[in-house]
C-alpha cells in the first residue's frame, strides 16, 4: 500500500473518482478545493471560486470532465482535466447536494439531501428537480443503471427509484 500525502491541512478528503487523464480526482471538503493525484504521486490542488463551498461527491462525466457537488454552497461544479472550473447554483441553495453520478445521456444526477429531492443537470448546466414522495427521506448515495433508472439510498432505511423520461 502506498499513501500520497495531500498538501492541504485539514482538507478532509471526501470522495474520489478516476479521471480521463489517468489520475484520481477528489474533493477536499474543508479546503474548498478539488485535488488531482497523478499515479506518480504528484498532487495538484484546484481552489474553488466559491468560499465555503464544501465539495463532497464527485464523478467522471460523459464529457470527460469531473462533476462535483458543493454541499454548503448549494451548487454543482465541473472541472476539466486542465483545471477550468464552472459552478452552477441550484435553484434551492439550501438543498445540500451530497452525491453525484453521471448518466448515459451526458448529464449527471445528484441527491439534494436537505430538500428531499433528486436533481439532474444536463451538459449545458440546466437543472431540474424531482421531489421524493416520502417526506424527510434524506437521499444520500445514488447510482444509475444501464437502463437509465436512478436509484437513491434514503436515510430512512429505504431505497427509491426514478425512471426518467428523456434528458
Amino acid at each position: 500500500m502506498t499513501s500520497f500525502p495531500l498538501p492541504v491541512t485539514k482538507g478532509f478528503p471526501s470522495m474520489l473518482a478516476a479521471g480521463p487523464d489517468d489520475a484520481l480526482w477528489l474533493t477536499l471538503n474543508q479546503a474548498d478545493a478539488i485535488a488531482r493525484v497523478g499515479l506518480d504521486g504528484r498532487v495538484t490542488v484546484h481552489p474553488l471560486p466559491t468560499e465555503a463551498a464544501g465539495p463532497v461527491g464527485i464523478t467522471r462525466g460523459g464529457d470527460g470532465a469531473l462533476w462535483f457537488v458543493e454541499i454548503v454552497a448549494g451548487q454543482i461544479g465541473r472541472i476539466t482535466p486542465d483545471g477550468r472550473i464552472d459552478e452552477f447554483p441550484l435553484p434551492d441553495r439550501a438543498a445540500r447536494p451530497h452525491a453525484i453520478v453521471a448518466d448515459p445521456a451526458g448529464g449527471c444526477w445528484f441527491t439534494e439531501w436537505g430538500a428531499n429531492r433528486i436533481g439532474h443537470i444536463d451538459p449545458d448546466g440546466h437543472i431540474t428537480g424531482h421531489d421524493l414522495p416520502t417526506p424527510a427521506s434524506e437521499p444520500h448515495g445514488l447510482t444509475v443503471t444501464p437502463d437509465a433508472t436512478v436509484w437513491a439510498a434514503l436515510e430512512i432505511g429505504a431505497v427509491a427509484h426514478l425512471t426518467p423520461s428523456q434528458h
